[in-house]
C-alpha cells in the first residue's frame, strides 16, 4: 500500500427496521460522517470532530480503525501507517446508526486504499461487525436496504424508495445502547405477532418503494417497540401520538429517536417538548469513496 495514498469517504446516516421489519429494513438518510484516510510510514493518528468528539477512543481501538484494519486483512494490504480525520454530523446513541456507519467508512476506506471497489465481501463483513445487516447496508447501498442471512451469509439489496417520501426525525437529547434495548426483547413472540409482522413487512417495502399511502398500516409493529418502551417512554408517547394523527411513526433502531415517513415533511401539532425536529431528505447513493491522492 503506497505511501501518501489518501481516501475520503462519505457515508450516510441510517434508521432500521420501519417498525414492522426488525433487523431486516433500513433505509439511508442524508446525514453524513466523512472520514479522510492517508497511509503514512507508521504509527496511527486520529482526528475526531462533530459528534463523538471527546469521548471516542484515538487509538487502535476506534472503531473506523478496527474497520479499516479487518479490511485491508481481508484484501490483503497493509498499511505501514494511517492518518485520520473523522468530521461525524450522526448523533451517537440516538437510533440513527452512527456505529455501521463508522464500521462502513473503515470497510469503505481500507477498500479505497487498497484500489478496490465495495462489494459483497464488504457488505457482509461490516454486518458481521454490527450483529445484523440494516444499518450497514442502508448506509452502504443508500436507498431503502432489505437484508437478511443466509449459510452463514449477510446479505442485502437495494430498492428504490418513492420520490415523494419525506422523513422527518423526531430527536431527544437522551442517549440509548442497542445492547440495553436489545436486552429488552422476549426470546419468544406469540405466532400472531410473527405472522403480523410479515405482513406488515412486506407491506413495508411496497409502501416506502410504491404506495406511500399505506405507509401508516405498514409500520406497525409488535415485535420490538412496546417491549422496549421502559427504556424510553417519552418516546413511545410521541410515537403512539403522531400514529394516533395519521402518522407513520416508528422508533428509529435501538431508539430512542423517532422516525416519521411522510410525503409533505410536516407533523401534526402534539406535544414534542424535549425533542428536536430534524427533516431529512431519503439518501440514494449511499456510501461514497474518493481518492484525493
Amino acid at each position: 500500500m503506497i505511501v501518501g495514498r489518501r481516501v475520503r469517504v462519505r457515508v450516510p446516516a441510517s434508521s432500521a427496521n420501519l417498525g414492522s421489519g426488525f433487523d431486516a429494513l433500513g433505509l439511508a438518510l442524508c446525514l453524513y460522517d466523512v472520514v479522510d484516510v492517508a497511509v503514512v510510514e507508521r504509527g496511527l493518528d486520529i482526528q475526531v470532530v462533530g459528534e463523538g468528539a471527546g469521548e471516542v477512543p484515538l487509538d487502535e481501538t476506534h472503531l473506523v480503525v478496527r474497520a479499516l484494519r479487518a479490511a485491508v486483512d481481508l484484501l490483503g494490504a497493509a498499511p505501514p501507517g494511517l492518518v485520520l480525520c473523522c468530521a461525524n454530523a450522526i448523533p451517537h446513541a440516538r437510533g440513527l446508526g452512527s456505529s455501521a456507519a463508522a464500521i462502513v467508512a473503515g470497510i469503505a476506506a481500507g477498500y479505497g486504499l487498497a484500489g478496490r471497489p465495495l462489494d459483497d465481501d464488504a457488505l457482509h463483513l461490516a454486518a458481521e461487525f454490527e450483529g445484523h445487516a440494516d444499518n450497514v447496508a442502508a448506509s452502504l447501498l443508500g436507498g431503502l436496504a432489505v437484508a437478511w442471512a443466509e449459510d452463514g451469509r449477510f446479505r442485502a439489496v437495494r430498492v428504490e424508495p418513492h420520490a415523494d417520501l419525506r422523513p422527518v426525525l423526531i430527536v431527544p437529547a437522551e442517549h440509548s445502547a442497542t445492547h440495553v434495548t436489545r436486552g429488552l426483547l422476549p426470546d419468544r413472540v406469540p405466532h400472531a405477532d410473527a405472522a403480523f409482522a410479515a405482513g406488515r413487512s412486506a407491506l413495508a417495502v411496497h409502501a416506502v418503494t410504491a404506495r406511500p399511502d399505506l405507509l401508516l398500516a405498514a409500520t406497525a409493529d409488535r415485535l420490538h417497540q412496546d417491549y422496549r418502551e421502559s427504556a424510553w417512554p417519552a418516546t413511545l408517547r410521541v410515537l403512539r401520538d403522531l400514529r394516533g394523527h395519521g402518522v407513520a411513526a416508528t422508533v428509529s433502531g435501538a431508539g430512542p429517536t423517532v422516525l416519521a415517513l411522510t410525503t409533505d415533511g410536516v407533523l401534526p401539532a402534539v406535544d414534542l417538548a424535549g425533542f428536536t425536529v430534524r427533516p431529512l431528505a431519503v439518501d440514494r447513493a449511499g456510501a461514497r469513496v474518493e481518492t484525493l491522492a
